[in-house]
């Protein structure tokens, strides 16, 4: 039985082109999506970004970034939330 290529979700599409553009503009390794919303102007994507490497990794300093994108995928804006170790939780 032939596998079925599956197509890509577009939100999937949307979160890989604000993680890459996001890589470019920084100059960072983004670690990962934590979040993605559409609003009024388009698409919301929070991500995490490894901003300083440091032994232990607990003590690395890490950033969340929010992205905003336009709904063809096109990075129209980002900014820096909140700077944290990687160790360092919230609570809600």
């Amino acid at each position: 039985m032939a596998e079925q290529k599956r197509e890509t979700s577009p939100i999937v599409k949307l979160g890989r082109a604000a993680l890459e553009q996001l890589a470019e503009l920084t100059g960072q390794k983004v670690e990962g999506l934590s979040g993605i919303h559409r609003n009024d102007d388009g698409w919301l994507v929070t991500a995490e970004v490894l901003e300083l490497r440091r032994i232990p990794e607990t003590t690395d300093v890490m950033a969340t970034y929010e992205v905003t994108l336009d709904d063809d995928g096109s990075l129209t804006g980002y900014r820096r939330a909140r700077r944290y170790t990687r160790a360092q939780t919230e609570e809600y």
